[in-house]
């Protein structure tokens, strides 16, 4: 009962943040470069640094919205989790199919409409879920392939946990039935402090891009909460910017949907596809 009102209280949350047409503008101009100052959104908003500070706030309050200090500036990045955990619980199952059916569509018309159009790309996503289990817990289920085939893409992970040590990512039993080799990601470990960080290199094989960086970060908070931050830099990989953020059609749902299956894995014991 507890599990369940905290949800409804972090969707009200979601809700009320979205409800606003600012806000929602200050997520498309996240969405379409990510990493931007106070000053740099302020500019494209016909209100005060005020304002714009305060829809911010509840932006950020409700978790759609994380910070990150680069020296003096404080930048700001779209965490497009929550928006996913209200899509998991609220759409459900009998109108999944027909949902992305319509988004690939939607994805297809606008790739025909920019076609080469000069757009930027985003090179840094943050990501950001609250988990009510140990850093332990989380960092186990990010580590272990005993844990990793149960959530998300459902394949098996080999880590040699430090500094130089390879990281593997194996293919499932269904991604070798359509063909793919063992190996479909591989990388570096540069930093590991478990339960607390893990930095390293991600390259996924298919895509034909260079290595890009991926880093871990899992704090403990109140109430047996813990909190986990994904950021990816993604500089010059657009094929795995896309991949990863779950705009390939057919793809996946990229690190909101595998965030969205470790939260709810570890909270109640199954998969959101168990």
């Amino acid at each position: 009962m507890v599990t369940y009102c905290r949800e409804v209280a972090d969707d009200d949350l979601a809700f009320k943040a979205l409800a606003d047409p600012s806000r929602r503008f200050l997520l498309d101009l996240l969405f379409a470069r990510d990493g931007r100052t106070l000053g740099e959104l302020e500019s494209e908003l016909a209100m005060t640094r005020f304002g714009v500070a305060k829809h911010l706030r509840v932006l950020e309050d409700a978790g759609l919205v994380v910070t990150r200090r680069s020296g003096r500036e404080k930048l700001h990045f779209l965490n497009p989790v929550p928006i996913r955990l209200i899509h998991d619980r609220w759409i459900g199952k009998y109108t999944e199919r027909a949902a992305a059916a319509l988004v690939d569509l939607k994805y297809e018309l606008e790739q025909a409409m920019t076609s080469g159009a000069d757009t930027t790309a985003r090179t840094v996503n943050v990501y950001r879920v609250y988990i009510k289990a140990t850093p332990q817990a989380i960092w186990d289920a990010i580590t272990k392939p005993e844990w990793t085939v149960k959530f998300g893409y459902q394949a098996p992970v080999e880590y040699d946990l430090r500094p130089g040590g390879a990281f593997r990512g194996l293919a499932s039993a269904a991604m070798k039935e359509l063909g793919a080799p063992n190996v479909v990601i591989d990388g570096e470990v540069i930093e590991a402090d478990p339960p607390r960080r893990l930095v390293q290199t991600w390259r996924a094989l298919f895509l034909g891009e260079d290595f890009t960086r991926l880093t871990y970060e899992i704090e403990e908070g109140g109430d047996g909460v813990s909190v986990l931050t994904v950021t990816h830099d993604v500089t010059g990989a657009p094929q795995t910017a896309a991949q990863c953020g779950g705009q390939l059609p057919g793809a996946g749902g990229g690190w909101n949907q595998t965030l969205s299956d470790l939260k709810t894995l570890l909270e109640t014991g199954k998969s959101l596809y168990a």
